[in-house]
């Protein structure tokens, strides 16, 4: 979708001023965009809203790392957890829309988190300007390895309440399963988790039956023999696991997938955003970001600022339609 461009760095190298402020910029000496406005003339400070080793911290620190063939500038990765991201996005929403402080973006905080937080702790697409769309993270449902669970057929026979294990109040782990226990008329206990990781942990000290998480933290396991794939929760199957069926195939309406965008305070100057767009793309066109995408499990989805907030508008739209359907509560327990 991206045109292959040069680096901003070796286009500002036609004048000399650029050429003057490349050489200050290696002696560590540029503190600002300077008199003539180029960008960006220092280094850029990227937000994330979760834990440093989660898949958002890692998308981060991977685009992060392409910065400076890019961009001509280092970027600087600063964690900041806090319901689901929305401390960081907001603490970010508010800044100048300068370009030099960027957040790593979850779908779930604008689909599914808007869904139960009040007023004041939610974040709309509204309050940012999105750079572009860089990937999706699919949900699986997994199972502890001696389990006799083995499909979503064993899960609806189980007898009596099925324990399982969720990323949060507020995530799409946690929408998703709700659902699923709805929809396939199962009764269930849900016990939320702060993240993916520790849900994991108690799929596999049988601590709860199944939970749902997302495929990089799953993979490892599931590779090793711990823990096996009952459902995945993406529109199509997953070419990293491709014998594992999706929920849609099973009969039962749960599309839900982790998606995640690039975005930076609401009201930047457009060439500026330009600039930001095409050093974005060439990173995700490197040999070394495609290869971390396969390394940790994850669909590219590297799609512009306007589809971004087109699709995940939709998203919200429909996660709120299912749960009313459904007569889903999301402040942590099942209906």
């Amino acid at each position: 979708m991206f045109r292959k461009i040069r680096s901003p760095r070796r286009l500002l190298a036609l004048s000399t001023t650029a050429v003057l402020g490349i050489s200050l910029a290696a002696c560590g000496n540029v503190t600002s965009g300077g008199s003539d406005g180029d960008y960006p003339a220092q280094s850029i400070g990227l937000t994330v809203g979760g834990a440093a080793g989660g898949s958002t911290d890692l998308i981060a620190r991977a685009i992060a790392d392409g910065s400076q063939n890019a961009l001509g500038v280092p970027m600087t990765v600063e964690n900041k957890p806090g319901a689901n991201g929305a401390v960081a996005t907001k603490e970010v929403a508010g800044l100048q829309p300068d370009g030099y402080n960027l957040v790593m973006l979850n779908a779930s905080l604008i689909t599914i988190t808007s869904l139960v937080a009040s007023e004041e702790e939610t974040v709309e697409l509204d309050d940012l300007d999105i750079v572009m769309g860089l990937s999706q993270d699919d949900y699986i449902m997994v199972a502890n390895a001696d389990s006799d669970i083995e499909s979503v057929d064993d899960l609806v026979g189980t007898e009596g309440s099925v324990t399982y294990g969720t990323a949060g109040v507020g995530t799409g782990s946690q929408l998703a399963q709700l659902l699923l226990m709805e929809e396939a008329g199962v009764e269930g206990n849900e016990v939320p988790f702060d993240s993916g990781a520790p849900a994991l942990t108690a799929v596999m000290g049988g601590q709860v039956e199944v939970a749902t998480i997302q495929l990089g933290e799953a993979m490892p396991q599931i590779d090793a023999g711990t823990i096996k794939p009952i459902v995945t929760f993406a529109e199509e199957r997953v070419d990293y696991i491709p014998d594992v069926p999706t929920a849609a195939e099973e009969g039962y309406d749960v599309p839900v997938s982790q998606y995640r965008a690039l975005a930076l305070p609401a009201g930047a100057d457009e060439e500026m955003l330009n600039t930001l767009r095409e050093g974005v793309a060439e990173i995700t066109q490197t040999e070394e970001y495609k290869q971390f995408n396969e390394d940790n499990f994850l669909t590219p989805a590297e799609i512009s600022g306007d589809e971004v907030r087109e699709q995940w508008t939709e998203l919200a739209d429909r996660y709120a339609a299912l749960v009313e359907e459904n007569d889903i509560d999301l402040g942590g327990s099942q209906s």
